[in-house]
């Protein structure tokens, strides 16, 4: 059986690439890990379903175990992607999401050489800014604090793979899935299986 892959999504806060991933998950299936995260809950979010709350004591402790695979510190939080989970999945032969910060997303990339690594951005800074604004969730300081960091994030967008624009939602979906159904069609993904072809028709002659 083929192991799955690490299918890494970053984006700029507000780029919608939570939208995004729930889409993926919904429409096509695919495993997401859920981040553990030091932040305080928002209006709505329940404990293992959009992140794992942890305090930092707890966050702490957990690094100390190596239970992450990658962890990484955003405007005063901690993030980080739970070991067992990522790696049970793929042993199974299923693709896994990870949505995660740039600083994240290179961890990965130097662990897992084969990642399919994605940039989740807006048309432009003007969309982005409309967008933070409009959450209705974040203090005017707090917005700054995302432009400010997300100027520093696309300095990495060159280290990723691909960018998809979330202009329109269901088309930024529907472009991701095809990167990664592009990614498992390529020949060094096949090879078992172009031997396998080899064998069966060299039996016809």
């Amino acid at each position: 059986m083929n192991k799955g892959r690490l299918i890494v999504i970053s984006g700029f806060s507000g780029a919608g690439k939570g939208t995004v991933v729930k889409g993926l998950v919904s429409k096509y299936g695919y495993s997401l890990s859920v981040s553990a995260t030091t932040r305080e809950p928002r209006e709505g979010e329940v404990d293992g379903r959009e992140y794992y709350f942890k305090t930092v004591s707890e966050f702490k402790s957990l690094i100390d175990y190596n239970g992450f695979i990658e962890w990484a510190q955003y405007v005063d939080n901690f993030y980080g992607t739970p070991r067992k989970f990522v790696e049970d999945e793929i042993a199974a032969g299923r693709d896994v999401i990870l949505e995660i910060e740039v600083q994240g997303a290179m961890n990965i990339k130097k662990q897992y050489p084969d990642a399919v690594l994605i940039f989740i951005c807006t048309k432009d800074a003007a969309t982005l800014s409309e967008r933070l604004h409009g959450r209705g969730t974040e203090s005017e300081e707090n917005i700054r604090k995302r432009i400010a960091r997300a100027a520093e994030e696309a300095e990495f967008i060159k280290e990723y793979e691909y960018v998809a624009v979330n202009d329109d939602l269901d088309t930024c979906i529907d472009t991701v899935n095809s990167i990664i159904i592009s990614k498992h069609c390529r020949l060094e993904e096949q090879k078992a299986f172009a031997e396998e072809m080899v064998k069966g028709l060299r039996d016809f002659c």
